[in-house]
């Protein structure tokens, strides 16, 4: 069963950290915050076309998880390791989400490919949603709307990177098993989207919490 909590964060990192960013994320970030109490998975993905560009996600049992107390600890009390690495960030966005809409089911493993679209239009049209969902190696579609009050919380975190959420209100996920699926997602928008921002990218990690909350 799918969470309804996101947090996805989008930004770049600076070239000359790229390695120690990877080795931060991989090794204590993502840990650490898949062991929160609701937290389900952690994944990172590297977009194409720019240099160092990255989609950070983290799904949650509900949003509000987000803006738990035992969450809130840990963004207001970052590692030494986590206020060098965020000093790196460029032009980040960070949202929270709440799930509106779900077709297709997670496979055994997280999507190699993904493509995600941040958008203000209040719907989509459902002939255009429902080729996107009978595309070759489209694996699953979620649609998001982000949750204001969560995303604009002041942090610790926040004030070091400097960020924060976008200007788009709602958030299209596409999940692929090629990058050519991923590719052509979003070649052919409608026209509630022309100022939309469309991405994609391949998978770099997942971590998936498999213990137990108290």
């Amino acid at each position: 069963m799918t969470g309804t909590g996101l947090m996805a964060f989008w930004a770049d990192i600076d070239a000359d950290y790229l390695q120690r960013y990877q080795e931060w994320h991989n090794c204590e970030h993502i840990p650490e915050r898949v062991s929160i109490p609701g937290f389900r998975e952690g994944r990172r993905y590297r977009l194409r076309g720019r240099d160092g560009a990255f989609l950070m996600m983290y799904e949650t049992e509900a949003p509000e998880t987000l803006s738990s107390d035992a969450y809130l600890a840990a963004l207001n009390a970052p590692t030494v390791w986590t206020r060098e690495a965020l000093t790196h960030f460029r032009d980040p966005v960070r949202n929270i989400y709440r799930l509106q809409d779900s077709s297709g089911a997670p496979g055994p493993f997280a999507a190699p490919w993904i493509a995600s679209l941040r958008f203000n239009a209040a719907e989509l049209p459902e002939r255009w949603l429902s080729g996107l969902r009978a595309a070759p190696d489209v694996t699953r579609l979620r649609l998001y709307a982000v949750d204001e009050d969560i995303s604009n919380i002041m942090t610790s975190e926040r004030s070091v990177y400097g960020g924060g959420p976008g200007e788009q209100q709602y958030l299209l996920l596409v999940e692929t098993a090629s990058p050519e699926a991923a590719q052509a997602a979003f070649t052919d928008l409608p026209d509630s989207c022309t100022d939309a921002f469309a991405d994609e990218g391949w998978l770099e990690i997942s971590h998936e919490w498999k213990g137990t909350t108290t």
